[in-house]
């Protein structure tokens, strides 16, 4: 996992030209690096500093109806996610892993969340084949698709690596948005459902703690 963290980290902020150390703090096994003003905020992901702003992209939903990715999430606790519904490996994985975490949470905190899950092979992943093989891990996962163009462009205003017809070098890592419209936190391959599950109530609480 570290491996992986590493290499999305240092994608990552190539593309918003930044050095890595100032990407993110990685917290320790110990605890020892707390959130600003609570420090048992603990995050197993990794801390993206400063946060990346949400991006702004509309795509085609799953029903075939226009998505404003910006607008269309507002007010709840983001999770994007960019991969392909063909995926062996990371996606359905990472899928599988949040959704069963999502599961476990009351209905309460489930419901201050959206996921959003944009293919990178919109020729292939059309909005019925999509939402079909998201509703094997949650039905309320929302599935975007388009062109290529407006997926790379959508890759671009998230700041995270373009395919470029590169299917297999798609990124691996979850960006995750809370309610203030920025990514706080990165969740790369390799994360376990109980990583997950001790993140997921971190993030669906009010506001983000100042430093």
């Amino acid at each position: 996992m570290n491996k992986l963290f590493h290499l999305c980290l240092t994608a990552l902020g190539l593309l918003i030209g930044m050095s890595e150390p100032a990407l993110a703090q990685v917290p320790n096994a110990a605890g020892e690096a707390g959130q600003g003003g609570d420090p048992q905020a603990v995050y197993h992901g990794g801390l993206v500093t400063p946060p990346l702003p949400k991006p702004k992209f509309k795509l085609i939903d799953t029903s075939g109806a226009s998505f404003d990715f910006a607008t269309g999430t507002d007010g709840y606790v983001t999770l994007l996610f960019f991969g392909y519904a063909h995926c062996t490996s990371v996606c359905p994985t990472q899928m599988a892993l949040l959704a069963g975490a999502m599961r476990r949470l009351p209905r309460d905190v489930a419901e201050r969340f959206k996921v959003v899950f944009v293919s990178t092979d919109p020729g292939h992943d059309n909005p019925r084949l999509l939402r079909a093989w998201l509703n094997h891990f949650d039905k309320s996962f929302i599935g975007l698709t388009g062109s290529e163009a407006q997926v790379r462009a959508a890759q671009v205003a998230a700041k995270v690596p373009a395919t470029a017809g590169n299917l297999a070098e798609h990124a691996a890592f979850v960006l995750a948005y809370t309610k203030d419209n920025l990514g706080h936190v990165i969740y790369p391959a390799g994360v376990t459902q109980a990583d997950w599950l001790h993140d997921l109530p971190l993030l669906a609480k009010d506001g983000w703690p100042e430093r």
